[in-house]
């Protein structure tokens, strides 16, 4: 059942989607050289409490991290550990909140060092895709419009998109109906309605979209190990223009 929230929800999803957005823009502007993805785990950790919230992460399904810390080839659910970020990576940001009974959830990419061009065009390619689907969450919209930009973006690119894991519809839950697949025709499925709120999450890589589960049950990797980004924003769609980005 896709639930329609009232503007009381809405509200209060704004000050989670707030906390989550400004966690995320912190904890990017922290990624350099020599720092330890548990440092940046632990930061957020700090954020997250000084705000007076919870991570939406931590034991979710045993998940062991605060935030989810995806290095080069893996695409999303990394945990925090000792690994060290380096000059050239490709560091996913993964930062979901609970406050007020409701959550926020929101992902960004950041490049560390990176002069390599192609994966320049990676990352300019994820917010692209992730703006353009932004743009497609209206009211009276199918679903599927909103998949098929991402995919599009992906495309046009030589780029291709993670078919096993999607956006979905959030609140009281993190995960709530409907799943937004980032790939599909457009005209299908639902029609979007003003007070829907959506995560939106664009997942693409620079090589085959097929992937592969790490030993550790979370960790998602590309099946061909080439870098992969990843970028969310949370949304409610109004009664008229585009979606309100609430992280």
């Amino acid at each position: 059942m896709i639930i329609v929230k009232s503007t009381e929800e809405i509200e209060k999803m704004r000050a989670s989607g707030r906390i989550a957005g400004d966690v995320r823009s912190r904890l990017a502007s922290r990624v350099a050289p020599g720092i330890t993805t548990k440092e940046l785990d632990e930061y957020a950790e700090g954020l997250i409490d000084e705000a007076g919230g919870e991570s939406a992460f931590y034991g979710y399904k045993g998940f062991p991290g605060h935030v989810c810390l995806s290095i080069n080839e893996e695409v999303v659910h990394g945990i925090p550990g000792k690994r060290r970020i380096k000059l050239g990576d490709v560091v996913s940001i993964d930062v979901g909140v609970r406050y007020g009974g409701y959550v926020g959830d929101t992902a960004t990419t950041v490049m560390v060092g990176v002069v390599d061009l192609d994966i320049m065009r990676l990352v300019a390619t994820g917010e692209a895709a992730l703006k353009a689907a932004v743009e497609l969450a209206q009211a009276g919209r199918h679903l599927s419009d909103v998949s098929h930009a991402i995919e599009t973006a992906a495309l046009e690119e030589g780029f291709s998109v993670v078919r096993e894991f999607v956006g979905h519809g959030i609140g009281r839950d993190m995960h709530e109906d409907p799943q937004i697949p980032n790939f599909g025709k457009p005209g299908k499925g639902p029609v979007l309605k003003p007070g829907m709120t959506l995560a939106l999450e664009p997942m693409i890589n620079m090589g085959v979209d097929r992937i592969e589960i790490m030993a550790d049950g979370w960790t998602v990797l590309t099946a061909d190990r080439r870098p992969s980004v990843h970028f969310e924003h949370t949304v409610a769609v109004r009664k008229s223009g585009k979606a309100e980005i609430l992280t």
